[in-house]
């Protein structure tokens, strides 16, 4: 069994190990691949494929005759072609929970950091601004408290709940949009159509996948229905929001951890949107995060071989 990894650098910057995937045959790791014709060589006779980002086309799939299973090192596959892989009796893995605790607490870290700007304040202070302003306290942005703050979660999955959980124990009312009502969302926050959830939240956080449906979910359009002063997170796909939207200065700020093009470009507007913080789809990082991601993509692989496929997400 040739089994190849295409970006391996970006789940295993060199803290984690691929050696347990060596037990399934022979490995073959490449940190980047930037081109469909390189990743084309590089598969060769390969019947195993592990990527993160890279995109999986019908021409990739037509070239490589000898892929039996492709591995999603994440959660979203959006970049792979599902249905053309299905045709082809392909299955497609992807891992659904590892980052769920790590998204959810990255989503506070830009919250909080919106509501307080503790970077841009320790700043002030080593420049000398504290000790020059002649008072015991300090402050100049706004600071907001979120006890009583309404915010609005739109997709309601594991990471949705998660923050709804966080958000509570703020003390913050939750509401929620999502397609389908799971188990248990009603103790956690009120279900409510779209329109409802952007006139009455003061932080909107997505945390939906991008699927046709979804993409560019936060444009002018849905911005104007929002309350003035609103505050958006986005850590969940940079497509769901129509970019240049953000310069209109509606929002009271915006904090974002993914954009449409990683990495980001130098035109990108949100570059120049008033108060906008841009992280560098980093949420899922911790190391702790990533080991339960590769220990899900090794038992993905194993149960495809005993002929128990999990996680497959096109069949």
């Amino acid at each position: 069994m040739k089994i190849v990894i295409l970006d391996g650098y970006a789940l295993n910057p060199g803290d984690l190990s691929y050696e347990p995937l060596r037990q399934f045959g022979e490995l073959t790791i490449y940190d980047r691949t930037d081109t469909e014709d390189e990743a084309i060589a590089r598969i060769a006779d390969s019947e195993i494929v592990l990527v993160n980002k890279l995109p999986v086309t019908e021409r990739l799939l037509d070239a490589c005759p000898s892929i039996r299973l492709i591995c999603v090192q994440a959660t979203g596959y959006n970049t792979v072609d599902c249905a053309a892989c299905a045709r082809r009796g392909i299955p497609v893995t992807n891992v659904p929970t590892y980052g769920t605790a790590a998204v959810a607490q990255f989503t506070f870290a830009l919250m909080l950091e919106l509501c307080h700007r503790v970077g841009h304040h320790d700043v002030l202070v080593h420049a000398g601004r504290w000790e020059s302003c002649g008072s015991f306290c300090f402050w100049d942005t706004p600071q907001m408290e979120l006890a009583g703050k309404t915010l609005g979660i739109v997709g309601f999955g594991r990471i949705g709940q998660a923050v709804a959980n966080i958000a509570r124990a703020f003390g913050m009312n939750v509401l929620s949009y999502s397609r389908t009502r799971r188990p248990g969302g009603e103790a956690l926050a009120k279900y409510v159509d779209l329109d409802t959830l952007l006139a009455q939240s003061d932080f909107v956080s997505l945390h939906c996948p991008l699927t046709p449906a979804t993409a560019k979910l936060i444009n002018a359009g849905t911005l104007a229905k929002m309350k003035a002063g609103v505050i958006l997170i986005n850590t969940s796909r940079g497509g769901l929001v129509d970019e240049a939207a953000l310069e209109s200065g509606r929002l009271r700020a915006a904090a974002v951890d993914v954009v449409s093009e990683e990495p980001i470009t130098t035109d990108n507007p949100l570059l120049t949107a008033p108060n906008c913080i841009i992280t560098p789809h980093m949420a899922w990082a911790p190391p702790e995060s990533r080991q339960r991601l590769l220990d899900c993509v090794v038992e993905n692989i194993r149960c495809f071989l005993e002929g128990k496929p999990q996680n497959v997400v096109n069949m």
